[in-house]
C-alpha cells in the first residue's frame, strides 16, 4: 500500500514519525481513528491512540515527538495518544489487523479488529462511545454472541465493576447494536 491512499493530515504526520525511527515501531491502534479510517466514521478525531504496549527508547522517543503539545502536533494538529484508561480483550493481539501495510519503512500500525475495537470502549462509556458503536453496528455485521462470549471470556474479569458492566453497558450496547440493525433494515 501506498502511503498516498492515507487520508491528510494522517499521512504527513505518520509520514514524518516513520522518518524519524531508526528501527521498526509497532503501535497498537484503536479508537476513533481505527473507527474513522478503517470503516468511515465521520465524526472528527485529532489523536491515534495507541496502547501501552511493550516499550523501547525507540518506542518512547517516537510518542515523545509525537505526543499531545509536540512540534509535530502543532504542525499537523494530530498526535499520538498512548492510553491508560482501556481495557482489552486477552488475546487481542492474536486478531490485529495492520492498517496500512508497506505505506511506512519503520512505522507499522495495527488495529483491534472490530470486536476488540467495540469493547475497549465499554468501560468508558462515554456518549461518543455509544455512537461509535452504533456506527460500527451500521458497518460490521456484528456476530453478538461472538461479542458476548469474547467480553465473557477474554475481559470481563480485568473490569471494576463486572456486574455493572454485564447488565448496564454490555446490555444496553448489543440492545442499541440491535436496534441499528433494525433500522437499517
Amino acid at each position: 500500500m501506498s502511503s498516498k491512499s492515507i487520508p491528510e493530515p494522517w499521512r504527513a504526520f505518520l509520514s514524518e514519525v516513520d522518518a524519524a525511527a531508526n528501527q521498526e515501531i509497532e503501535l497498537h491502534c484503536l479508537g476513533g481513528f481505527v473507527i474513522k479510517i478503517l470503516y468511515g466514521l465521520e465524526r472528527p478525531t485529532a489523536d491515534v491512540d495507541v496502547l501501552p504496549i511493550a516499550t523501547n527508547r525507540e518506542i518512547q522517543s517516537v510518542i515523545t515527538l509525537a505526543n499531545k503539545g509536540s512540534k509535530l502536533h502543532s504542525k499537523h494538529k494530530v498526535y499520538l495518544d498512548v492510553v491508560g484508561v482501556a481495557t482489552v480483550p486477552d488475546s487481542y493481539e492474536d486478531r490485529l489487523m495492520e492498517m496500512f501495510p508497506g505505506a511506512f519503512k519503520h512505522l507499522r500500525l495495527f488495529a483491534l479488529d472490530p470486536y476488540d475495537l467495540a469493547l475497549s470502549k465499554l468501560e468508558r462509556n462515554a456518549p461518543y462511545d455509544r455512537d461509535d458503536i452504533k456506527h460500527l453496528a451500521r458497518v460490521v455485521p456484528f456476530d453478538l454472541e461472538l461479542l458476548t462470549t469474547r467480553y465473557r471470556e477474554e475481559m470481563r474479569s480485568y473490569l471494576g465493576i463486572p456486574k455493572r458492566e454485564d447488565l448496564k453497558t454490555l446490555q444496553l450496547w448489543i440492545e442499541a447494536i440491535e436496534e441499528e440493525r433494525t433500522s437499517a433494515s
